[in-house]
């Protein structure tokens, strides 16, 4: 009693407020009643909540779909500008000095794809990891990882994996909210788009068969 679990199946979610001989009660988060048999929590797959409770820090998981035509390297001009980024200027000035080292010893006929070079997906990447662990409401002593997913029809998911330091469900959504809002709104910054399937807007802006 007291645990939030989630049921699928029997179109449950919530807290437990009751168990009888034959049944199990769980009051929606809509307020309403599910009555479960007993059986069903034996024999159906169910999620208990109480570990993410007694953990003190509740996961974000989610994904940005870049669009992968906006991915390129960055130029010398637009590195001075991103330095001017706090939470990212070490890491450049790191690996500008890492690059250089490397680039140093090739030969000056290279073809220039041998060259290492920052890129804006790299860069950002980077930028967004700086952000979360400088955040003072996700939890830095549980895992946070920044990733690149397998590129799909519709982008390149960068995903962000971390935890909150509150369990409360409102202040948990204020948080992830806060934080994607940042992250879209800085991502033009670093020459790059979400990905966005076409609306009727998009097609309309298109010249007519009979402008061609």
């Amino acid at each position: 009693v007291g645990d939030w679990i989630e049921m699928p199946a029997q179109n449950a979610d919530g807290d437990v407020i009751e168990i009888a001989l034959h049944t199990v009660k769980i009051q929606n988060w809509d307020k309403t009643i599910t009555t479960v048999p007993i059986r069903n929590l034996v024999t159906q797959p169910f999620k208990n909540w109480r570990g993410m409770q007694e953990s003190g820090g509740r996961r974000i998981k989610r994904a940005l779909n870049i669009d992968q035509n906006t991915i390129r390297y960055l130029s010398d001009e637009e590195l001075l500008r991103l330095q001017n980024m706090k939470p990212i200027r070490s890491y450049i000035e790191r690996k500008t000095r890492e690059l250089a080292d490397w680039n140093a010893v090739l030969d000056p006929d290279e073809a220039p794809s041998n060259r290492r070079r920052l890129t804006n997906i790299g860069t950002f990447r980077a930028y967004v990891e700086c952000y979360l662990k400088a955040h003072s409401q996700l939890r830095q002593d549980m895992t946070m990882i920044v990733r690149q997913l397998p590129p799909e029809a519709d982008g390149l998911p960068i995903e962000i994996y971390c935890f909150t330091n509150t369990i409360a469900w409102v202040a948990y959504e204020g948080i992830q909210s806060d934080i994607f809002d940042h992250l879209y709104g800085v991502l033009p910054k670093f020459g790059l788009s979400v990905f966005q399937s076409p609306s009727g807007s998009d097609f309309r802006k298109l010249p007519s068969l009979a402008d061609a």
